[in-house]
């Protein structure tokens, strides 16, 4: 037992150390292929500074990550464990009767180690990251015609152009309450700030409640407050509506700008709007799979690697093993897809692709260590 122990421990370090390596190599490809990217559009925008380019790319950084983590556990598996059989370390394991389910112990903590991390501690730092990346992204780098809009403490904050008292306008609507029944969506507590150009404040509206119709937003019981004078009651108002119903839906926080802690209550406060949290759910799941699917690529990488050398074909069992690895990505983004459309459940979205890969694993090893 101590043995197996202090084995498991050895093939663990190896594990780490490779499995480490590989996220860090794969993450450095995606920033620097990023990084270009980024080049090609700021080259269109001759008032935009080069070195906000490095600023996005470096903010990508976590989420890059995170997308390329269950692939880098599966590469780096592979590596260690080729490497352990190259050298007959393996062999000499099972010749001293260890089996590979005891001395698999141990990378395949690390491996679940590794994606609780990423879930707990690398997401929330990834989604702050991103926010910042997506906020400067927007600002210099996209035609949003000054459009923008925020979901939060179940309150709305939306930004748009307003050409009703002078050219180049801009409307802040901000409504305290929030609710969507049918395909209208319903606003209360109503605070507009029109705004000139230079962002001066031409006028300010309020009103009890309210509702997005076609192209216009419609008030009631709205009251115009100018500067210095008193408020002026008129009733039933309608201004100018950038955004459709659909446009307000897609404008909500992206789930890539939410971490895993702040994605239950972003939840429940969609649901309580009335507004679809298909993706929110999904991309909550998502990150939830991530330990056992770090702990399924693991497992996925020794099955394929673990073939003694002078039995040969180990160059072709790896090539089916990042085959695998490929094709278990493929399944997961056609099952998000899925998902996402509603026609899966997020919870069986997300899971599925994990959980046919954890069964493909557990039969192969079940095939290399028993026959």
């Amino acid at each position: 037992m101590k043995l197996a122990f202090t084995l498991s421990l050895y093939i663990a370090r190896q594990f780490t150390y490779a499995t480490l390596s590989v996220i860090a190599f794969l993450t450095g490809l995606i920033t620097m292929f990023d990084f270009i990217d980024l080049l090609r559009r700021v080259s269109t925008r001759p008032n935009v500074p080069t070195s906000l380019v490095s600023e996005i790319a470096f903010l990508h950084i976590p989420f890059a990550c995170l997308e390329i983590l269950p692939f880098g556990v599966l590469l780096g598996g592979i590596i260690c464990f080729w490497r352990l059989a190259r050298s007959s370390e393996l062999v000499v394991a099972r010749a001293a009767g260890i089996s590979a389910w005891q001395f698999l112990a141990g990378p395949v903590t690390c491996a679940v180690l590794i994606g609780t991390v990423a879930t707990t501690c690398i997401s929330p730092l990834s989604s702050v990251m991103y926010r910042r990346a997506e906020m400067l992204d927007r600002q210099y780098l996209r035609d949003n015609n000054g459009k923008s809009l925020n979901l939060s403490g179940g309150t709305l904050w939306l930004r748009q152009g307003d050409n009703g008292l002078v050219d180049h306008g801009v409307d802040i609507i901000h409504a305290r309450h929030v609710r969507l029944t049918g395909n209208v969506l319903h606003i209360g507590g109503i605070t507009i700030f029109r705004l000139g150009p230079d962002d001066g404040l031409l006028t300010r509206i309020e009103a009890d409640s309210g509702y997005l119709g076609k192209d216009r937003w419609v008030l009631e019981s709205a009251r115009q407050l100018r500067p210095d004078e008193l408020p002026v009651d008129m009733g039933h108002l309608t201004l100018h509506a950038d955004l459709t119903l659909a446009g307000v839906e897609e404008s909500f926080a992206s789930p890539d700008t939410l971490s895993v802690w702040a994605l239950p209550g972003f939840i429940r406060q969609l649901n309580r709007s009335g507004f679809s949290t298909i993706r929110h759910r999904l991309h909550f799941q998502t990150l939830l799979t991530l330990p056992v699917l770090s702990g399924t690529m693991a497992l996925v990488a020794a099955g394929f690697s673990m073939r003694p050398a002078r039995r040969g074909g180990v160059i072709r069992m790896i090539s089916f093993g990042v085959a695998a690895g490929f094709a278990l990505f493929a399944l997961s983004k056609i099952a998000a897809q899925f998902g996402e459309t509603g026609t899966l459940p997020p919870l069986l979205a997300a899971w599925a692709p994990t959980g046919a890969g954890l069964c493909l694993a557990v039969t192969l090893l079940l095939h290399l260590e028993d026959g």
